[in-house]
């Protein structure tokens, strides 16, 4: 018997790119992520390197220097082997599978020409500021400001837990445009770095991810151009409520890949520890835990592979993302607890990966929305 992979709903180009993300990952990143993880930020020129092998926007079209290959199973290949090797620090998903798509959807052909390019060679580094000190999921308490003035607006508040926030070159913006129209007054701005009045804070220091730079940031009288109006103004929470499904079925992704790299972490490690005289594979407890976590991970892995299918064909919608986002996150998180368990002492040991994968896991139910509010989104759309 196999378990669910996913093979299944790849074909032989996904695969070949595969190899090309393998390679790369173990010649460019896995003999520095140690030392990445030390510094708290990943060395600027892997995003350059990856930019040059195809790794950064391959969705772009060719006219904007990307390779036109807009089929999520591609960005599926790409957070699978980062998580085989625990490669936490790199910021190239959420660039790829959530920001970028923003410009490509959003943007003018001005705007395009412009940024596009840098984000697919990796010249471009990008973030997106949503999370503000007092304002998370609900999107409709942000604070962040941006006054018209003609032809800009000034732009004051400040963001915090950006992701690739000390890193990014341009961040996209969620600021509040018109105080009174509620959900409608929300635009979305691109801020580019070394606009006056906007600075990076500390790079925060988390639980896991710690080679994830993640920032505070802050705008100042920041004078942002008309030309960086994200789509139109007002229309920047319809557009975040459209891009969220993409972004929640990217998160599932990153949860079931990481599901099946804590179960074969589990298996291997079973297999070689001893007590008792015989490996702890032998035991009845640990093959109940195991089954468990082979059936539950094959779960995982056919939602996953289903839903991945449906985004493709344009068939996904708030509800799915959201079941498939909950879900995969609370599961993994169950898991690498199991696994811990599993390897005793050494699980609590971080140079055991087990170990790096349990507070690497932890954010995953929170960030991109938390498990409450997916829940809470289902329930309205259920007439609840």
């Amino acid at each position: 018997m196999s378990l669910a992979s996913a093979a299944e709903i790849l074909e032989t180009e996904h695969e070949d790119f595969r190899a090309t993300v393998r390679a790369f990952l173990e010649k460019e990143v896995a003999p520095y992520h140690e030392q990445w993880e030390a510094d708290g930020i990943v060395d600027r020129e892997v995003w350059r390197k990856a930019g040059a092998t195809g790794l950064l926007s391959f969705d772009v079209p060719e006219e904007f220097g990307g390779l036109g290959l807009d089929d999520f199973r591609y960005n599926m290949v790409v957070v699978e082997e980062i998580s085989k090797i625990g490669a936490s620090g790199l910021g190239f998903p959420l660039h790829n599978d959530i920001i970028v798509p923003y410009i490509l959807e959003l943007g003018t052909q001005e705007q395009k020409q412009r940024w596009l390019p840098g984000c697919v060679s990796g010249d471009i580094v990008t973030a997106i500021a949503m999370t503000e000190p007092g304002a998370g999921s609900d999107l409709q308490g942000i604070r962040t400001s941006a006054v018209d003035k003609g032809d800009h607006y000034v732009l004051n508040g400040s963001k915090t837990f950006i992701s690739n926030g000390i890193m990014a070159d341009i961040v996209i913006v969620v600021a509040r445009t018109n105080p009174d129209a509620g959900h409608n007054g929300i635009s979305l701005l691109v801020v580019e770095d070394g606009m006056e009045g906007f600075t990076r804070g500390r790079n925060l220091d988390k639980v896991g991810m710690k080679a994830q730079d993640t920032a505070e940031l802050f705008f100042d009288n920041v004078v942002v151009p008309k030309e960086n109006l994200l789509g139109e103004e007002g229309s920047g929470f319809i557009s975040l409520m459209n891009n969220l499904p993409r972004e929640r079925v990217s998160i599932a992704a990153i949860a079931v890949a990481a599901c099946e790299h804590i179960l074969k972490l589990s298996l291997d490690y079973v297999k070689e520890r001893e007590a008792f005289g015989r490996p702890i594979s032998k035991f009845q407890n640990t093959r109940f835990t195991l089954a468990e976590m082979a059936t539950e991970v094959h779960i995982a892995r056919v939602f996953v592979n289903d839903t991945v299918m449906k985004l493709n064909r344009g068939e996904v919608d708030t509800t799915l993302a959201s079941m498939a986002k909950w879900w995969t996150t609370e599961l993994q998180t169950k898991l690498v607890d199991r696994g811990v368990q599993l390897h005793g002492g050494y699980g609590y040991m971080m140079e055991y990966p087990i170990a790096k994968a349990f507070v690497d896991s932890r954010i995953q139910t929170i960030y991109g929305g938390t498990t409450e509010i997916q829940k809470e989104i289902i329930g309205r759309m259920l007439g609840l």
